[in-house]
């Protein structure tokens, strides 16, 4: 028991903000995603992109692929990178201003990489739309920030396995965790505002959210296959949701550690009840995720 007390005592301090520039943390920051930012380009190129032709550079408009799914993971990625990039640096003392420029545009200057590489992909090419995509997620951040000084709307993400996976898993993904990253039928998108930021009434709870959610049904590939009946017999759809949600970085807590893995998890939509909104109508879901 002591001994617990004592690691979490210097977990806390150790996440303890600085008030002022702390040059070391600062340069550690620094070092350490030029150190994982290069070296997942690398394996990128090496173990991604080895495996399909190079081209001249060049752009494509798949603006009209997978009801834009794909564009919401890039808006996701480009909103949570940014928002931890500016928060490890304000952990280092860093300024407000310095944290808006270096930290928050992490996610948009990663993803714009991976693109330029994709432009020299056969396979795939220069996407506008992605481009897009990336800064919309890094102006969410930003824009909060210097509109409030906070984020009280949370881009969140929640997944479930689906029927079409397993009739295409080359495409949509061979097991769970590629799934999550490949079968765009499964995941939603959601917008999360804490009531409490907006009302400022001591009566709502500082934790609770209200949650909009968009997702898409249907797809084997990005546009709808004319060719094979099968597929175009698919009811391809977006959906849209409403629901409940937790903000879990206002959950009451003295401990810094237990603080940061609820910000880190706060990314993650919790089940709530759900009413969804489509073309086949009105569906109710007793818990939604």
């Amino acid at each position: 028991m002591p001994l617990f007390s004592f690691s979490q005592s210097n977990f806390d301090s150790f996440l303890t903000l600085s008030d002022t520039l702390n040059k070391p943390r600062r340069n550690a920051i620094i070092i350490t995603e030029a150190a994982i930012g290069s070296l997942t380009l690398l394996g990128l190129n090496q173990l991604w992109y080895a495996d399909y032709e190079r081209s001249k550079f060049h752009t494509i408009n798949d603006n009209n692929e997978w009801l834009q799914m794909d564009k919401m993971g890039h808006v996701f990625t480009s909103y949570q990178m940014g928002k931890h990039g500016a928060q490890l640096l304000n952990w280092s003392g860093v300024s407000k201003k310095d944290q808006l420029i270096y930290g928050a545009t992490l996610g948009f200057g990663f993803l714009t990489t991976v693109e330029i590489l994709d432009g020299y992909s056969k396979e795939w090419g220069f996407s506008w739309g992605d481009i897009l995509a990336n800064a919309s997620g890094t102006g969410l951040y930003i824009g909060q920030e210097l509109l409030w000084n906070e984020q009280r709307i949370s881009l969140k993400f929640s997944f479930h396995q689906t029927k079409y996976a397993s009739q295409s898993p080359e495409k949509l993904g061979k097991g769970f965790l590629e799934q999550i990253l490949k079968d765009y039928n499964g995941q939603t998108y959601w917008l999360s505002a804490n009531l409490h930021s907006f009302f400022k009434e001591q009566s709502v709870p500082k934790w609770l959210n209200l949650a909009v959610g968009y997702g898409a049904d249907g797809m084997f590939n990005g546009v709808k296959d004319v060719d094979n009946q099968l597929l175009t017999n698919l009811n391809r759809q977006r959906q849209f949701y409403l629901s409940l949600d937790v903000n879990l970085n206002n959950i009451e807590t003295n401990s810094k550690l237990l603080k940061s893995v609820l910000d880190i998890f706060n990314m993650i939509k919790i089940p709530f009840p759900t009413i969804e909104f489509a073309k086949k109508g009105c569906v109710f879901h007793l818990f939604y995720y």
